[in-house]
């Protein structure tokens, strides 16, 4: 465990010390920002939510996102209550304001996955393979703006991929559910 700490903060520094810069900073604060309280994923659901074509994606969506907050906002980080790395690696200063709640799991991370995993199975490549860099991005960036391990951004990215699953496994039930007293 302590070498997986180490190499968490080994990582940050690395990528404070010679990744940063004034080009990029600008761009990753903003890519960041997309994943706050989730709100791109959530107007993206809702968008889906519209058409009737595209509706039971946006369900799953949905489903997949309300899983993530109660797995990892709720349940995980308060269980784990891992501090933020800039309140335990000397040296690494963030370039957002500081979240104020735990570190562990990305929530960001974990509210990506959960919505851009289901957009990539159940959307066209050409919008979800877009959808899917845009999580990894998100996900990056909350290491790059130094408010997360990169462990904390691997356990959301998974976190989120079995929520994807949790949500489209639900709404399939429930359609099954609905067909079957229809039938009868």
């Amino acid at each position: 465990m302590e070498t997986i700490i180490h190499m968490d903060g080994a990582i940050l520094m690395f990528l404070q010390e010679s990744v940063r810069n004034v080009i990029l900073d600008p761009i990753m604060k903003l890519i960041t920002t997309l994943g706050n309280a989730g709100i791109l994923w959530i107007i993206l659901t809702i968008l889906l939510l519209i058409p009737e074509r595209t509706r039971k994606i946006g369900w799953m969506s949905a489903s997949a996102l309300l899983f993530s907050l109660l797995i990892n906002n709720i349940v995980l980080k308060n269980l784990v209550a891992r501090v933020r790395p800039y309140n335990a690696i000397e040296g690494l200063i963030p370039i957002i304001k500081k979240p104020s709640e735990f570190s562990f799991p990305s929530g960001h991370a974990a509210s990506s996955f959960a919505s851009a995993c289901i957009l990539y199975r159940k959307l066209p490549k050409k919008f979800g393979i877009p959808i899917l860099i845009l999580a990894i991005l998100i996900s990056f960036s909350r290491l790059y703006v130094g408010v997360h391990y990169p462990t904390d951004v691997l356990a959301g990215a998974v976190t989120g991929i079995i929520c994807s699953c949790l949500g489209e496994w639900l709404v399939n039930q429930i359609q099954k559910r609905n067909d079957s007293l229809s039938v009868t």
